[in-house]
């Protein structure tokens, strides 16, 4: 509790005091201004959004509790849209037997509302309401978790703690608890989909490799070890008669391309098609110019499919595919329309996998489900993820890292500025641009 003598523009206070006057002011915005004082001082409550019941309640001689953020009004201080509480006859005002919670709002939920709801559902816990307990008491035990009720008591109705200060969130106890649940709920759900994935068939792309040799042999440059290192990896899984789930990640300049033409080169050599998909025209445009390059002189051709495509050319495309005669497809999102299908869809690689959503990259997967079998699937993010980080959120993906740069190129320097350095960021682009 503060007294309003003691209050400052910028505080945010728990106040009480008796209501001195109450009038609607109108200016640009019509407002209910409701003036307190304890003695001490005096300060304004100011509300825009207010009903009648509400104007009748806040009336001369009432007193009343209100928590808000203070500001200079001009007039003096005041809150606007404190939450308050008017209290009963004889009523002495104090703090709550708990701390207050502030929940994320919500369109029409407001913080009364989520409370509410919230303290009847902790009122069902401390009563006889039954809770399931998803940890075992063992896993608990060893990991000094608390219970599910005791972490959601704690956390929606906590003790006052007088002016101790806060617990640190990242570390407290109740957190922690939802929070292991949480991940573990997320890792064992993407085990669960992996499981289930590994039980579908996909082709053998086993192809002795003679085109992956000449294309090799075409190239000016040899591949770095990790390039083929990860290269193998991938033409293991072709091979496995399972459907391939790999990330690949890789600093941009890394060769990352290089690898994904290599598997492409294995399924088209074992007979099937391949389709790439990047989130951007741009950047699948990069890649049909590189593919093309590539491909041409195998004697191997390379659709291409965007939302922009003429009619007529995009059916030619269309066709194309449908039947087989086109051994890979390039494009955008139009590669998840429902007219576009495979003969044989071997191989679906997918640039920059974050940038799609989860039922978009799955809708070309089914593309490829036929005499039932699943097309492999290999996605490419330059964006780097720590291994810990890659086993939690994409348990469901082995993954291949391209940790070495081929040689010349640049190391990949990434700076990260403050807001207020907005400025010189804009200058520098432009100086790069310029050049």
């Amino acid at each position: 509790m503060r007294p309003l003598g003691e209050l400052r523009a910028g505080d945010e206070g728990v106040v009480a005091g008796e209501i001195e006057t109450a009038h609607l002011r109108f200016g640009r915005r019509r407002s209910l201004v409701v003036t307190v004082g304890d003695g001490t001082g005096r300060i304004a409550l100011r509300f825009f959004h207010f009903s009648e019941s509400q104007r009748r309640g806040l009336c001369q001689g009432r007193r009343i509790s209100c928590f808000g953020e203070v500001r200079d009004g001009g007039e003096g201080l005041e809150m606007v849209h404190p939450e308050y509480r008017l209290l009963q006859p004889g009523e002495e005002p104090g703090l709550d037997a708990a701390l207050t919670p502030v929940y994320p709002g919500a369109a029409g939920l407001g913080q009364s509302l989520l409370r509410r709801l919230a303290a009847h559902a902790i009122d069902l816990l401390d009563g006889d309401a039954s809770l399931d307990e998803a940890l075992p008491e063992g896993l608990r035990a060893r990991l000094a978790l608390c219970t599910l009720r005791e972490a959601l008591i704690e956390l929606h109705r906590p003790p006052p703690r007088g002016d101790a200060p806060p617990p640190d969130p990242i570390r407290h106890a109740a957190r922690r608890r939802l929070a292991f649940e949480e991940l573990l709920a997320h890792q064992l759900s993407l085990r669960l989909l992996r499981q289930r994935m590994d039980e579908h068939q996909a082709p053998r792309l086993d192809a002795p490799g003679r085109v992956r040799a000449r294309f090799l042999e075409s190239l000016d440059f040899s591949p770095t070890g990790a390039q083929r290192r990860v290269s193998d990896e991938i033409l293991r899984d072709l091979a496995r008669g399972r459907p391939m789930h790999r990330l690949l990640q890789g600093d941009v300049g890394s060769g990352k391309t290089l690898v994904a033409a290599l598997a492409a080169l294995q399924a088209i050599e074992s007979g099937c098609q391949v389709a790439l998909v990047a989130p951007t025209e741009l950047l699948a445009e990069q890649h049909l110019t590189r593919f093309r390059g590539w491909l041409a002189p195998l004697g191997l051709e390379a659709g291409w499919l965007s939302g922009r495509l003429p009619a007529a050319e995009r059916r030619g495309v269309v066709d194309a595919a449908a039947s087989g005669a086109l051994p890979m497809l390039v494009g955008t999102h139009a590669l998840f329309q429902d007219e576009i299908a495979f003969a044989r869809l071997g191989l679906v690689i997918v640039d920059e996998q974050h940038r799609f959503g989860v039922h978009q990259r799955l809708t070309l997967r089914e593309k490829g489900a036929r005499e039932g079998l699943r097309p492999h699937q290999l996605t490419m993010t330059a964006t780097p993820i720590p291994r810990t980080l890659a086993m939690s959120a994409c348990a469901d993906l082995d993954t291949s890292v391209i940790d070495e740069l081929p040689p010349g190129r640049s190391p990949v320097e990434t700076a990260v500025l403050p807001h207020t350095r907005r400025e010189d960021l804009v200058r520098r682009v432009h100086r790069a641009c310029r050049q």
